[in-house]
């Protein structure tokens, strides 16, 4: 092996270990990933002997540029509607319309499960989690209560991202590999949602008691409504222009967006106040630079061809089998890097067995507390919830996974 493939290789590891050891380390997983990443791509031209290798190198970099590009623009869009609608209170609102000020606790469970798996195929997990705390909060169960609830809120949100690629990055960048098609991607919501509801009756064992929520509605203007609808129009309109005219998702999320601000300046009466394009600034950029610098990372290790370990697996299992492990692998590695070497090292499947390794990244991080950026945003608002508090319920976490997997494999033997 070449001393520059050992050193970009030992880049890769140290970034991959600053991910895993954020919360120890206190250094931002995109800061650390972003520089390793610039940094082996920069190697790669200062060690080029030739204008052929340069030429080379240059063109698995505009490669992996284009791809980020596209991821990019896309997840701005989606993040600007969900934080406009969220800092209006659109959201707050739409939980108190569904849920009643009085229910007993097994119930609210199961309602709590639904109402994540739903939120979450639209938005993105660190908002429907950070919603899903503060209504947990709201309810001032005793400690034990609170860590179910929040379990099954973690599971149902990786859960309902994997069925909509505006959910989870992992679905959108399978996707755009064009590995599964939008509409069988809407099919995955079956046995995803199979997996929650058994997690929220295993859960519920021993909730007898009743709950009241305390309802505070948020003033709703016009503009709002009108902007809610036009986010879940763009949805609609993003899934039926794909299937009948191919048209890329990110042209229609940023065609919903235009469509936005111009609503926003001709609707709202107080544009200099409360500007739309303010909401940009409002989405969570370090999680932009966090896929940036994964994605050129996980690029440069294709142009080192320094991927063929993860074929490995797949040349002794079964895809079925291995897709399976490289879920529960995700609990452990970050599934967005872990999605991204798998897509970069060509490995052949059908598309059924692409749907289940879709399922299967998305879900299986909800294993472990720290295995997705859902867990992780529990731990941080919600008392109590550590890591061998979650672990307690692991068991019938792999439990709710397996039977989500096992529905996802019938279903692929239909497609």
């Amino acid at each position: 092996m070449h001393w520059l493939d050992v050193v970009l290789i030992s880049f890769a590891v140290l970034a991959l270990l600053g991910v895993i050891f954020e919360e120890v380390t206190h250094i931002n997983k995109a800061k650390v990933t972003l520089f390793f990443g610039t940094l082996s791509w920069l190697l790669l031209f200062i060690s080029s002997g030739s204008s052929t290798e340069t030429e080379a190198v240059s063109r698995g970099l505009a490669e992996s540029i284009s791809e980020i590009a596209g991821l990019w623009l896309f997840l701005v869009a989606a993040m600007t509607f969900v934080a406009y609608l969220n800092k209006k209170g659109m959201i707050e609102n739409l939980i108190y319309l569904i849920m009643p000020k009085r229910i007993k606790e097994n119930h609210l469970l199961l309602l709590t499960g639904l109402f994540c798996f739903i939120f979450s195929s639209l938005a993105d997990n660190i908002t429907a989690t950070l919603v899903s705390c503060a209504l947990i909060l709201s309810l001032h169960l005793d400690r034990k209560k609170q860590i179910r609830f929040i379990t099954l809120v973690v599971f149902a949100v990786n859960s309902g991202g994997v069925a909509l690629i505006t959910g989870d990055v992992t679905t959108l960048m399978i996707f755009l590999a064009d590995k599964v098609e939008i509409l069988t991607l809407l099919a995955l919501s079956v046995p995803a949602a199979c997996g929650v509801f058994l997690l929220a009756l295993l859960l519920s064992r021993g909730m007898q008691g009743e709950v009241e929520l305390v309802h505070d509605r948020n003033e709703v203007r016009g503009v709002d409504i009108a902007i809610a609808g036009l986010f879940l129009l763009t949805i609609v309109s993003t899934i039926v222009c794909n299937v009948l005219f191919q048209v890329p998702p990110v042209l229609m999320f940023l065609f919903g967006l235009s469509v936005m601000f111009l609503i926003s300046r001709f609707y709202s009466h107080d544009s200099d106040l409360d500007p739309i394009l303010e909401y940009i600034r409002t989405i969570e950029f370090e999680t932009l630079l966090f896929f940036l610098g994964i994605l050129l990372i996980v690029g440069m290790l294709k142009e080192i061809q320094a991927l063929g370990s993860f074929v490995a697996i797949y040349e002794v299992l079964p895809p079925l089998v291995a897709n399976y492990l490289m879920g529960m692998f995700s609990a452990i590695i970050d599934n967005v890097p872990l999605t991204a070497a798998l897509l970069k090292a060509g490995i052949e499947m059908s598309p059924g067995e692409w749907l289940g390794l879709t399922y299967a990244v998305g879900v299986g991080g909800s294993l472990l507390v720290i295995g997705s950026a859902a867990g992780i945003v529990a731990m941080s608002k919600i008392p109590g919830l550590t890591f061998a508090s979650y672990l307690r319920y692991s068991l019938w976490l792999l439990v709710a996974y397996t039977v989500g997997y096992a529905g996802v494999y019938v279903l692929g033997l239909f497609i």
